[in-house]
């Protein structure tokens, strides 16, 4: 973990973001562990990035974890569902990466039941699908992602063939923002957000191990 800490209060948050994915992302929970590997997320600028919650050095309750310390869990809500993001600079410099797409490797039956029946990608292919599927609560809001409930295991990473930058969701009207490459997805894995089947590859992107 000590790698993985380093590497979160070193490095840009674009490349924090490309690092994530493959990391293996686990929540212990009354029902059991639940895990699996982050495949799709976005990475937030702010105080210069239009559509970060934090432009313009923007500094309210709703987003004071985004001030602190690098791996802080931030958690917040967008039409009824609760998104999870981890921050990725120092103190005061309020950038991090929101957590798109997952694919559920352990506890996938409890996961199913957080996500009333829901199988296959939809189980966890969308920001808060993972989150309901994780059973991740509010509780866990400005907790650590290296030391929580909710933490990374980088003894289990697996490492991406390729990886795609392309632009963010959801982002309209923010101009260069809107089109910057800031979304990164693992190619070929079936749990990213909108992910078109002919895309998928049978292997889910992985590089043999």
């Amino acid at each position: 973990m000590e790698q993985v800490i380093e590497y979160f209060n070193t490095e840009t948050t674009e490349n924090i973001a490309r690092y994530l994915l493959g990391m293996y992302l686990e929540h212990e929970t009354p029902e059991g562990k639940l895990g699996g590997y982050i495949v799709d997320c976005e990475a937030y600028l702010g105080p210069d990035d239009q559509a970060a919650h934090s432009y313009g050095m923007r500094h309210t309750p709703r987003v004071c974890a985004m001030y602190e310390k690098p791996g802080t869990i931030y958690l917040y809500t967008m039409h009824t569902h609760l998104i999870l993001n981890m921050i990725t600079q120092p103190e005061g410099m309020p950038q991090g990466v929101m957590i798109r797409g997952f694919e559920p490797v352990e506890g996938i039956d409890q996961m199913i039941r957080n996500r009333h029946g829901k199988t296959d990608a939809a189980i966890s292919d969308g920001p808060g699908k993972l989150v309901e599927a994780l059973g991740i609560s509010r509780e866990l809001y400005g907790a650590s992602i290296f030391s929580s409930s909710l933490h990374l295991v980088p003894e289990k990473r697996r490492i991406p063939q390729k990886i795609d930058a392309l632009p963010r969701i959801g982002i309209p009207n923010k101009g260069i923002w809107t089109q910057q490459p800031l979304r990164y997805v693992v190619h070929g894995n079936p749990y990213i957000t909108k992910q078109r089947k002919a895309l998928i590859k049978e292997d889910n992107g992985w590089r043999k191990e």
